[in-house]
């Protein structure tokens, strides 16, 4: 189902009439209103330490609950990639970012309160200033260091997590 499909009523006016206009907007027949359906901005962070260990975190929340992910999330409004960046590290994690490099970005989708969310992910090489002490806070059940190692992609819940992982391992090996 096209994600345009979930919208019934135009939320201008709330006229049922609010129908295709093209494949990414639908426009309001009695009112004029073209709403495009756009993906929302969201972050996801690599962060060593000093030993050369990813911080990865354990999802509490669905969806992908239980399976492994780095930290992130959705950029706020008037957020930069940067600064979403390091308010989503800070909230999962409690560690402070110091640095944010913007690496490469990948699509994704995800089932969200019964509705397929379609994100942009934006993927950050993060530098944090003290890594010793990490929580588990937020929307993450466990955060720990993970040494590259045993860094297995399919162990990740969500796509572009997955592929954004080996994009990621591949430039290290270079």
């Amino acid at each position: 189902m096209h994600p345009l499909a979930q919208f019934k009523y135009c939320p201008e006016c709330g006229s049922s009439r609010f129908k295709e206009h093209n494949g990414k907007s639908k426009k309001c027949e009695d009112c004029g209103f073209v709403y495009y359906f756009n993906s929302s901005a969201a972050t996801v962070a690599f962060i060593m330490n000093t030993r050369g260990e990813l911080l990865v975190c354990r999802r509490a929340k669905e969806p992908a609950k239980g399976t492994l992910d780095l930290p992130g999330g959705f950029i706020d409004l008037h957020e930069t990639g940067e600064e979403g960046v390091a308010r989503e590290v800070k909230e999962e994690t409690g560690l402070s970012v110091t640095e944010a490099v913007y690496q490469f970005s990948l699509p994704n989708t995800y089932m969200y309160s019964g509705f397929l969310v379609h994100t942009l992910d934006l993927f950050f090489v993060c530098k944090v200033a003290d890594d010793s002490r990490i929580a588990a806070m937020d929307d993450v059940a466990d955060t720990f260091w993970l040494p590259m190692d045993r860094i297995n992609p399919e162990e990740f819940g969500l796509e572009s997590v997955r592929k954004g992982l080996v994009l990621y391992l591949n430039e290290l090996v270079k």
